[in-house]
C-alpha cells in the first residue's frame, strides 16, 4: 500500500464534511471582491477624483496601515487595494480553518485512528486536507478572474492568483503547526497569530513607505499580494514567492508528519494534574476557551487602536466625495463626519465579533462530536449546566470585546471616550442574536450547527458590502445590525436595544430546551 492510497477518498469526504461551510466563505469573499468595481465607480467616477485619491493616499500614512498602498488609478488598481488585503486575510483564514479540521481535529476526535486502520496510506490525510484547500482556493480564484475581467485579463488573473496564493500559504503553514501542537485548537490559535503578525508587519511597512518598498512588507505574504500590483504593471514574479512558501511548507509538513505516532505531536501538552480548579461545569469551559478569549481581546484592542489613529486622516480622505459620505452615512448614520467614521468601524467590529460568538457556542458542538461531553455529563453534572459555561464565555465574551474595542478605539483617538464606548457596547445586543441563532441550531438540528457560519457570513457581507451597493434599506434590515441606533452622533434609541436582546434570549432559550430534549450525537 503506497502512502498516499485513499487520498481521493477522504478529499471526497472532506469537500462533503464542508459543503455548507466552505461555499459561504469563498461567496462571501467573492461578493465582497467582485462589489468593489461599481462600488469605487459611484466614489471616483472621473480620472481627477482617481488621481486626487492617490495623492491622498501617498500623504496619509494611517491609511495606507489599514489598506495598502495605491499604485494605479484604474478601476481594477482600485479594487486590488481596496479590498486586496482582507480577501487575502480571508483567504488565509478559510485556508487554515479547513487544514485543522482535518488533520489535527479527525486525530483528536479519534476518526483518524479508525480510518488509518483501514486501506489509506500514511500522508493520504494531510494529502486530503490540503488539496481540499487547494480547491477552495482554486473556485475562489476561478470567481474572482471570471468577475474582475472586465477591468483587465491580466490583473484579474494576477490578483486571483494572489489571493489564492496567500490562502495556500496559510493553509500549509496549518498543516505544520497541526504536526507540532496536540491541540487543535492551539493549532489553530497559532496559525491565527501568525495571521496578524503578517497584517501588523505589512501595516507597519506600508505606514513608512508609500510604494510598497518597505522590508517589513516584504517579510508578510500580505505584503506579497499587494506588491504583485494587479491592474496596474503587474509583477509575475512575485507569484513565484508564493509558489516557493507553499511547495516548502507541505514538504516540511509531510516530514514532520511521517516522524511522529497519530495524537502526538512535537510540542506535547503540559502534563497534569492541571494548575488550578476545575470544580464546575463553568471552570472547565473557561480552561477550554481562555485561550481564544484572550486571543480575540488582544486583536480586538489593537484594532480599536489602530482604527481609533485612522479617524481623523479617514475624514480628511472622505473630504467633499458626496458618494463616500453617502456610503459612511448608510453605515453610520447622519453625523458629523467623524461621528460618522467611528459609527461605521464600531459596526464593522461587531460584525467580526459576530464571528466569535459563532466560533464560540459551536464549541459545545464539538465537544460533543468528539465524545468528550459525555465523560462530563456522566457525573453529577446536568446538560443545561454543561451548555450554560460555554454559553456564558460566548456571550460575555463577546460583550468583552466590544468593551475592549470601546477602549482602544478611545486610547487611538483621544477624544468622546464614553461616546465610542457607548457606540461600542451597542453592538451588543445584535451580536448576540446572532450567537442566539447558532444555540438555536445546536440546539434542535447539531448536524445543522455548522450552518450558523452561513448566518455570520451573510450577516457580515450585508453589513460591508450592502451599503456600498446601494442595496435596500428592506434587504440591509434583515441584519440585526440594521436596527441598531448609529453611536456616536445618532440618538440613542432603546426600543430596538431591548427587541434585540429579547430576540437573543428567545433563541437562546429555545436551543437549550432542544439541548436538554434531545439525544447526544456522536
Amino acid at each position: 500500500m503506497t502512502a498516499l492510497a485513499g487520498t481521493g477518498t477522504l478529499t471526497r469526504f472532506a469537500l462533503r464534511r464542508d459543503r455548507m461551510t466552505l461555499p459561504v466563505w469563498i461567496a462571501v469573499n467573492a461578493l465582497m471582491v467582485l462589489s468593489m468595481p461599481n462600488a469605487l465607480r459611484g466614489l471616483y467616477p472621473t480620472d481627477a477624483d482617481r488621481a486626487d485619491l492617490l495623492r491622498q493616499m501617498s500623504a496619509n500614512s494611517s491609511l495606507r496601515a489599514m489598506v495598502g498602498p495605491v499604485f494605479g488609478d484604474s478601476l481594477g488598481a482600485l479594487t486590488a487595494w481596496r479590498v486586496g488585503v482582507y480577501a487575502g486575510a480571508l483567504a488565509a483564514v478559510t485556508g487554515l480553518l479547513v487544514v485543522v479540521r482535518h488533520t489535527r481535529d479527525e486525530e483528536e476526535s479519534g476518526r483518524h485512528e479508525l480510518l488509518a486502520s483501514g486501506a489509506v496510506g500514511r500522508r493520504a490525510s494531510l494529502t486530503a486536507a490540503l488539496l481540499t484547500a487547494v480547491v477552495a482556493n482554486a473556485v475562489l480564484a476561478l470567481l474572482l478572474a471570471a468577475g474582475l475581467a472586465a477591468q483587465g485579463a491580466a490583473g484579474a488573473v494576477a490578483f486571483a492568483l494572489g489571493v489564492a496564493g496567500t490562502g495556500l500559504v496559510f493553509a500549509t503553514l496549518a498543516a505544520i503547526v497541526a504536526q507540532l501542537t496536540e491541540s487543535a485548537r492551539l493549532a489553530r490559535g497559532l496559525t491565527a497569530a501568525a495571521l496578524g503578525a503578517a497584517f501588523v508587519l505589512r501595516a507597519a511597512g506600508d505606514a513608512a513607505r508609500d510604494d510598497g518598498s518597505s522590508a517589513l512588507t516584504w517579510l508578510s505574504p500580505l505584503g506579497w499580494l499587494e506588491n504583485l500590483r494587479a491592474f496596474a504593471g503587474e509583477r509575475w514574479w512575485v507569484p513565484a514567492l508564493f509558489t516557493a512558501a507553499v511547495l516548502a511548507q507541505a514538504a516540511v509538513a509531510y516530514v514532520l508528519a511521517a516522524r511522529r505516532d497519530v495524537g502526538l505531536s512535537f510540542l506535547p501538552a503540559r502534563p497534569g494534574p492541571a494548575a488550578g480548579r476545575l470544580g464546575t461545569a463553568g471552570a472547565l469551559a473557561w480552561r477550554l476557551q481562555r485561550g481564544g478569549v484572550l486571543g480575540w481581546s488582544v486583536g480586538f484592542f489593537v484594532a480599536g487602536v489602530v482604527y481609533g489613529g485612522m479617524t481623523e486622516g479617514a475624514a480628511d480622505l472622505v473630504g467633499d466625495n458626496a458618494r463616500a459620505r453617502e456610503i459612511f452615512e448608510r453605515m453610520g448614520g447622519h453625523a458629523g463626519l467623524t461621528d460618522t467614521f467611528l459609527a461605521s468601524m464600531t459596526g464593522v467590529m461587531g460584525l467580526i465579533a459576530a464571528l466569535y460568538v459563532v466560533a464560540s457556542v459551536l464549541r459545545l458542538h464539538g465537544e460533543e462530536t468528539s465524545g468528550r461531553a459525555e465523560p462530563v455529563l456522566a457525573g453529577a453534572v446536568g446538560r443545561l449546566r454543561w451548555a450554560a459555561g460555554h454559553l456564558v464565555i460566548a456571550f460575555g465574551g463577546a460583550a468583552l470585546l466590544m468593551l475592549l474595542t470601546g477602549l482602544g478605539f478611545a486610547a487611538g483617538y483621544g477624544k468622546e471616550a464614553g461616546a465610542i464606548l457607548g457606540a461600542c457596547l451597542v453592538q451588543v445586543p445584535a451580536v448576540w442574536v446572532i450567537g442566539g441563532t447558532a444555540v438555536l441550531l445546536y440546539g434542535w438540528a447539531p448536524r445543522l450547527a455548522p450552518a450558523a457560519w452561513g448566518v455570520a457570513g451573510a450577516v457580515l457581507l450585508l453589513g460591508w458590502v450592502g451599503p456600498a451597493l446601494d442595496a435596500p434599506e428592506a434587504v440591509l434590515d434583515l441584519s440585526p445590525f440594521g436596527h441598531l441606533p448609529k453611536l456616536p452622533g445618532g440618538e440613542m434609541a432603546w426600543e430596538p436595544v431591548a427587541v434585540l436582546l429579547g430576540l437573543a434570549a428567545v433563541l437562546v432559550a429555545a436551543g437549550l430546551t432542544g439541548v436538554r430534549r434531545r439525544d447526544l450525537t456522536a
